[in-house]
């Protein structure tokens, strides 16, 4: 299958807007808190690092890399493939996705980030599909709610291609 950039969704100056204005809401809503951020690895680093730069709160920063993909497709068997290095018992922990789909990954997160001590645990998502979730999922914080289609670009990939474009594009598969 071959993949094209098709039409321009957001461009990097929406994303980054909507990145500080996001970042304002999480700042309002843990002022006077600190707060630890676990990127998953690899789609959401460029959003994080604009919610980062964004944030003026005490916080720390780690990685997580789990998926129940295989491909384009949910399996629905979520897999840790790399964990966090950091302890998060006691503290407000704020998962930072590129995109939430079914849901399947998110949710197994929360649990496991619940079940290891956290204060608090809540997500942080540049994109949001409503209409793709299978299981009963809502970012807290969320940049852009897109309809049902294949989006790349600013962190997303096609098998492993496109993440560095500077912009979120809908995906043409020929």
């Amino acid at each position: 299958m071959d993949v094209t950039v098709g039409r321009v969704l957001f461009s990097e100056e929406e994303i980054r807007n909507k990145a500080k204005e996001v970042a304002e809401q999480i700042n309002e809503d843990y002022k006077g808190e600190s707060l630890y951020l676990v990127g998953t690895l690899r789609g959401a680093l460029v959003w994080m690092a604009d919610i980062m730069k964004n944030i003026t709160l005490d916080t720390e920063i780690d990685f997580i890399v789990a998926s129940s993909y295989q491909g384009t497709d949910s399996t629905g068997v979520v897999t840790v493939k790399k964990d966090i290095e950091g302890d998060v018992t006691g503290k407000n922990v704020l998962i930072i996705e590129d995109i939430v789909d079914t849901g399947f990954t998110l949710s197994k997160l929360l649990e496991y980030f619940r079940g290891r001590g956290a204060k608090s645990v809540e997500i942080c998502s540049m994109l949001s599909k409503p209409s793709r979730r299978k299981v009963d999922i809502d970012p807290k914080y969320n940049g852009f709610v897109i309809d049902d289609m294949f989006v790349i670009g600013y962190g997303l990939d096609y098998e492993q291609k496109f993440r560095n474009l500077p912009f979120v594009g809908i995906a043409e598969l020929k």
